[in-house]
């Protein structure tokens, strides 16, 4: 007997927000109200052979869709918005692999959010199976999103700071480009202001407006 079976509850649908990585994502889920779900814990372990490396061979990419599981987030999405509930993983990025699972329940919520750099990868899925609220792209100034990722990953201690230099100064000439392709994807680009305005008009369960 299924947990929806027993426990019905009314359908939910998601907030995809996806952006660079250091946009700003996580702060806006975080304080939107709503419960989240967070895309990165579903990267490929480091060991992986599929994670494809960069091209001057200084390590794993992991800013390609194919270091992530597609599938598995997605299917995490599709519990979640019939159940209301569902088992998922938790990544350690410093660790480069998954230490364990958790159960995420959404407490009665009719929309929640699910953020990471590869949100946009699974928009028109959720569209197509009708579990999409909204799907934002928050993007900045390219130097503002470099520090912050960069203090960031310092903090907590992702990589070594050599890593993380390089890859800030290449995701950084790269910024734009990777706006424009979220966006291709069927994401809105939207300021952190308005991504808030967003989110808190999810959070008060009330229509949400149109990015200006």
């Amino acid at each position: 007997m299924s947990i929806a079976s027993v426990n019905p509850v009314r359908p939910a649908r998601v907030v995809l927000v996806s952006g660079p990585s250091g946009s700003g994502k996580s702060t806006l889920a975080e304080g939107s109200g709503l419960p989240v779900l967070q895309l990165d814990d579903f990267y490929k372990d480091g060991d992986d052979p599929t994670i494809p490396t960069l091209p001057d061979g200084s390590g794993l990419d992991w800013d390609t869709p194919a270091s992530w599981h597609a599938e598995q987030a997605l299917d995490a999405i599709r519990r979640l918005c019939a159940e209301g509930r569902a088992e998922v993983p938790i990544y350690s990025i410093p660790a480069n692999g998954k230490t364990g699972t958790q159960v995420l329940d959404l407490d009665g919520a009719s929309v929640f959010v699910a953020e990471g750099i590869f949100a946009a990868e699974i928009v028109r899925a959720c569209e197509a199976e009708g579990l999409l609220a909204a799907a934002l792209c928050v993007r900045n100034r390219p130097v503002v999103t470099a520090w912050r990722r960069f203090r960031r990953d310092v903090r907590e201690g992702r990589k070594s700071v050599p890593f993380l230099l390089r890859r800030g100064y290449r995701l950084m000439r790269a910024e734009r480009a990777i706006v424009t392709y979220q966006v291709s994807r069927g994401a809105e680009p939207v300021t952190t202001a308005e991504a808030r305005t967003r989110l808190a008009a999810c959070s008060a369960e009330t229509p949400i407006p149109a990015a200006v």
